[in-house]
């Protein structure tokens, strides 16, 4: 299938490993072109060697304003314009309501909400200008399965749903398309702080395989490989009527109608 990615210009925020690495592995694959962020030096300058032609990088930290706006700003000088933006970085602070601090749960707000709505507000007069626009906001099904084991993630992913569906409606006149794709347990760096938080009585391989056998229908985590593809299909050009939708990629996971 071409999904029309060919020359697509994308922006993949927290791009240098795991599931940001493996989106924009996909999307260059495809024809995109596409700029990464994230906050180390070397992992960045590793990435974009490994994407290849039609990569490039900065390093910054998308939790400051400014950065994140400059890097915005660069991507698309630097791309003649911006098609696709995807929200990918994030960050895990687990923990229930009495063991999470004000400073965690408004790191964990920056992050996985006020950073998509600055990356949006800084994109937006390219992606007016774009023939395809796209948002894609990486999210989680804890946005609609509350877990109190997980509080900040559940709540603040419940904000970020919501940011994403009215930034649906009220971009819907530009043509741009605001979607989001919720995981579950993917196979990312951020699970050995989760582990080490939750669990450190337990080896690596006996906590994963615990959490899988409990929460996963199928019984295993999935892979970076397993999202990136509906990431994909969302930003080309067979996706053209799909705005406002929240499409979960967790194996089965989200206890919801």
């Amino acid at each position: 299938m071409d999904l029309g990615l060919n020359d697509r210009r994308t922006i993949v925020t927290g791009g240098s490993k795991g599931l940001g690495f493996a989106i924009a592995r996909e999307l260059v694959s495809e024809g995109a072109t596409v700029r990464i962020c994230a906050r180390n030096a070397g992992e960045v300058e590793a990435a974009v060697e490994g994407l290849g032609e039609g990569a490039d990088g900065r390093v910054l930290d998308v939790r400051d304003a400014g950065q994140l706006n400059d890097f915005v700003v660069w991507a698309a000088e630097s791309m003649g314009g911006i098609d696709v933006l995807i929200n990918n970085a994030g960050g895990a602070h687990p923990g229930s309501f009495e063991a999470l601090s004000d400073e965690s749960l408004l790191a964990d707000f920056n992050i996985k909400v006020h950073t998509w709505f600055r990356a949006v507000k800084a994109a937006l007069p390219w992606l007016r200008q774009s023939p395809a626009p796209r948002v894609i906001n990486i999210g989680s099904v804890y946005a609609r399965m509350p877990d109190f084991r997980f509080f900040s993630t559940t709540v603040n992913r419940a904000a970020g749903l919501n940011l994403t569906k009215a930034l649906a409606q009220e971009l819907a006149g530009d043509g741009i398309l605001v979607n989001s794709v919720n995981i579950g347990c993917v196979e990312t760096p951020q699970w050995a702080n989760i582990h080490a938080k939750r669990a450190p009585e337990k080896s690596a391989e006996e906590f994963f395989a615990d959490l899988a056998a409990d929460e996963i229908p199928l019984a295993r985590f999935g892979t970076p490989d397993e999202v990136s593809g509906i990431v994909a299909f969302l930003a080309g050009d067979r996706a053209s009527y799909i705005t406002g939708a929240s499409i979960d990629v967790a194996g089965g996971m989200g206890r919801y109608a």
